[in-house]
């Protein structure tokens, strides 16, 4: 008992156990049928939700007021200018990449640059530099569907040993991002200052330089979700990220990282998109309408935060 208590008082398990209830209704709904395409999709279009969820992670814990609302038009713009310099070639898949890596570096620069230069709220900031990039992004397309290299498109889409390309990048990802919380002093200055960034300052923790090299990550990570999901879609749309801005905060709430800032989790991130991905799976499976969707999938989220609204604090 005082092993099941201790568990339960873990924030990212309520997450598991969530998505792992509508994945065993889905399965009995379907009598078993469906059991391994459904679980390769949910991992395959959870992958993308985790990479963005653990930037907008970082940034929240940085504490209250800390958000990333330019994650969508950083999706759009990477995959666009990726995709447009790739030009369908196999031989220019590391410039594309390059490319996207540096659209997020240069997002995160301004992003950081209007909270620091302007001292404006970071929603304000980021919120106004993600018109710059959908602007940035919709000159640049032009209305076009450039295609992928046909080597991205095979690999993105493509499984090893059983679990989707994309879904082992994001475990990468993962295993990065827990180091650096975790395992490193970068991690510690994070935490110190989404519990309080006066005593951070006082504790000699380089505020400004964590919370630029935050801003940059969280874009970086952006721009490779964006760079990934337009090869895996066979191109790059315009509102290829739109529904990731909401997304990558809920995952957040949802995966047990606190909202007040200095507690992250990682492995909640998991298991909050598997979660996202399979309730909005099994409300289309029963064919209810995008409103009461939208409802049930509300009603649901709240019902898994206030189940996990118990927990105390620091406890992961």
């Amino acid at each position: 008992m005082k092993t099941l208590a201790r568990v339960s008082r873990k924030a990212w398990i309520w997450s598991w156990i969530a998505a792992f209830v509508v994945w065993s209704g889905a399965i009995v709904v379907t009598g078993g049928a469906s059991t391994i395409g459904l679980s390769q999709a949910a991992l395959t279009f959870a992958a993308f939700s985790i990479i963005v969820g653990l930037g907008q992670m970082f940034v929240i814990t940085l504490g209250p007021g800390n958000i990333d609302l330019s994650v969508p038009a950083t999706m759009t713009l990477a995959g666009t200018v990726a995709l447009k310099l790739m030009n369908v070639e196999n031989g220019m898949i590391l410039p594309g990449l390059l490319i996207a890596v540096l659209i997020g570096v240069t997002v995160g620069v301004c992003n950081y640059a209007l909270i620091k230069a302007l001292r404006i709220p970071p929603i304000i900031a980021t919120l106004s530099m993600s018109f710059i990039v959908q602007s940035a992004a919709i000159w640049t397309n032009r209305g076009l569907r450039i295609k992928p290299p046909s080597f991205l498109a095979d690999f993105t889409t493509a499984s090893t040993l059983g679990m989707p390309n994309v879904t082992i990048i994001a475990l990468l990802i993962s295993l990065v991002a827990w180091f650096l919380l975790e395992r490193t002093i970068y991690g510690r200055w994070i935490s110190a200052i989404g519990q309080s960034m006066p005593a951070a300052r006082m504790a000699g923790v380089p505020v400004d330089g964590t919370r630029f090299i935050t801003y940059v990550f969280c874009a970086v990570l952006a721009s490779l979700a964006g760079y990934l999901l337009a090869c895996f879609s066979g191109g790059a749309a315009l509102n290829m990220g739109s529904e990731y801005l909401l997304m990558s905060i809920a995952v957040v709430v949802l995966g047990g990282t606190a909202v007040a800032g200095g507690d992250s989790n990682v492995p909640g991130i998991w298991g909050a998109s598997l979660f996202m991905f399979l309730v909005v799976s099994m409300l289309n499976t029963y064919g209810l309408g995008a409103g009461i969707r939208l409802i049930m999938t509300g009603l649901i989220i709240i019902g898994v935060i206030m189940l996990a609204g118990g927990r105390q604090p620091g406890v992961r």
